[in-house]
Order: structure tokens, then C-alpha cells, then sequence
């Protein structure tokens, strides 16, 4: 019985020993379990959400990728995703997305890119607007003789070396607020049907006129005012070839309808600065094509 006593004991205790060693193992197994999952989450905290094997390569809307060297002239190229404004060119581009049109996050920058895919914030206004000492086809004080003060300057250099140059040009139309613009277009779509409105005015917000950088020009006498016609006078050939002399450029050239989204228009002048409108005269591109941006469609 002592022996048959012993060796039950003894049973028990290894018994004992090998549930002991068991749980053991079990406790320091699970142990390195949330270690590892730490791991991956901390990783998937640094790639936004994703555990990847190279931290390094970059996306094009990550830090190190195409988006991020020049987010100017990516800016265009896919109006679903953010871009900031590149302070090199001026470009003043979109920071965030409304309604499928980016809005521009540097309204008030000189060489900003406003067209069909690029709108002004709704509340812009131009807060150094002045009367430029020019002639205009009319004689009231109003809204749209105004420009902003830098690009007023240029326009009183330019009409002056026109004019010593035999040419009267005169101004028909600069600076439009919102309200304007919006009154404006809604009158030529009841007219003529928005898809045919479109591709001679802007929709209210992309309109250049409301920057005060734009300005419509023609012959003192008014002829041809804001027509086709106007592209076969003399003031219009003079344009063309010294505008940029002056810092101006033909926005919506002949030919490149299809990127800016809008019909030829030699009348129409946009104040970009002497330097990018000398670099436009040159390569005979739009904004659109300096800045890399998708063409627009009408």
C-alpha cells in the first residue's frame, strides 16, 4: 500500500509539473502576439493606412512623388485630389474641390490659372483695384474700367507705346464682380443655350475679368469691339506682336481651343508679368501648357 501510495503521489506531481510547464509556454507564446501586431500597426500608421516594404519609393500624391515636385502643373490633372499652390511659377493652385472645379487657394497671385477646371473662392474680390488712365469706347466711371493697380500700370505703359506708334487702342471691358459675371452669363445662356455659352463666356467664378488682370481692348473707334472681326485690324495685329512687351499675353489664342476651352479671342488680354508673358510669346503655348495643366473641355 506504501508503495502503491508512493507511486500515485508521485504520478500526481509530474502530473502537476507537465500542466504547470504547459501553461507556461502558453502564457510566454501569447506574449509576443500583440508585440508583433504592434509592429504592423505602427507601420500602417506611417503609409497612411497600409503596410508596405518600401518607404521610400513615394506615390505621385505622397511625399516624394511626381505630385509633390510640381504640384503646379499636376494640379490640373486630377481635380479629385488636393494640390498646393506652387510659389515658383505663381501658379496659385487649387487647395481643395467644389462641385468638380478646384478652387484656387492664390486668388490674388499674378500668373494664377483660372479657367474651366480652376474657379476663384466664392467670397474673392480684389482688394487693389484702381482706374486706369486709359481711354475706354465709353465715358461712365464704372466697375469695368477698373484693374488691379500693377496691371493698370502696364496697360497705361502699353496704350501709350501703341499710341506713339500710330495705334489708338481703347478699352471695352476689365474688372467684373461675381455678381456681374453671373448676370452676364445668365443672360447669354437664356439667349443662346448654356453648351453654346460656354465657349465664349465663363461660367461665374472662372471668369478672368473678375482676377482685375483682364482687360478687352479695341480700336479707339470701337470697331470690331469683343468680335471676330477684330483680329484682321491693325490694333490687333500691334497686340500681337508687343503685348507681351508689356506683361500681357492673348489668353485664348487661335488653335489652341481645344486646351483652353474657349474660341480664339485677340481682344482678350491677360496680365501675367513681363517675364512668363516674354517666355508665352516665345513658345507660343497657353497657361494651360506652361503649367502642364489637362486641356479643358468645352
Amino acid at each position: 500500500m506504501k508503495k502503491r501510495g508512493s507511486r500515485l503521489l508521485l504520478f500526481v506531481m509530474v502530473c502537476a509539473a507537465m500542466v504547470i510547464s504547459y501553461s507556461f509556454m502558453k502564457t510566454g507564446e501569447s506574449a509576443t502576439i500583440p508585440a508583433k501586431q504592434a509592429a504592423a500597426d505602427n507601420g500602417a500608421a506611417e503609409s497612411g493606412g497600409e503596410v508596405t516594404g518600401d518607404s521610400d519609393s513615394g506615390t505621385k500624391d505622397e511625399p516624394g512623388g511626381e505630385a509633390a515636385e510640381n504640384p503646379a502643373k499636376n494640379a490640373g490633372k486630377d481635380n479629385s485630389q488636393t494640390a498646393k499652390p506652387d510659389e515658383e511659377t505663381g501658379a496659385g493652385q487649387a487647395a481643395q474641390t467644389e462641385d468638380g472645379i478646384a478652387v484656387i487657394a492664390q486668388p490674388a497671385d499674378i500668373a494664377v490659372l483660372l479657367n474651366k477646371q480652376n474657379k476663384l473662392p466664392e467670397d474673392y474680390n480684389p482688394t487693389d483695384l484702381v482706374y486706369p488712365d486709359v481711354r475706354f469706347i465709353f465715358s461712365e466711371k464704372v466697375e469695368k474700367r477698373k484693374m488691379r493697380q500693377e496691371a493698370a500700370a502696364a496697360v497705361e505703359q502699353m496704350f501709350k507705346a501703341a499710341e506713339d506708334d500710330g495705334i489708338l487702342l481703347a478699352g471695352v471691358s476689365a474688372y467684373r464682380s461675381h455678381s456681374t459675371q453671373k448676370a452676364l452669363f445668365d443672360r447669354y445662356t437664356k439667349r443662346d443655350g448654356l453648351v453654346k455659352a460656354k465657349t465664349y463666356s465663363a461660367v461665374p467664378g472662372t471668369s478672368e475679368h473678375e482676377t482685375g488682370l483682364a482687360i478687352d481692348v479695341s480700336g479707339s473707334e470701337g470697331k470690331c469691339a469683343a468680335a471676330d472681326c477684330f483680329a484682321d485690324t491693325k490694333e490687333a495685329l500691334w497686340l500681337e506682336e508687343h503685348a507681351h512687351e508689356y506683361g500681357f499675353i492673348i489668353r485664348y489664342l487661335k488653335g489652341k481651343e481645344e486646351i483652353t476651352g474657349y474660341q480664339y479671342e485677340p481682344w482678350h488680354l491677360r496680365y501675367v508679368g513681363k517675364d512668363l508673358a516674354a517666355e508665352l510669346a516665345e513658345s507660343g503655348e497657353t497657361l494651360e501648357e506652361y503649367f502642364d495643366a489637362v486641356p479643358v473641355a468645352k
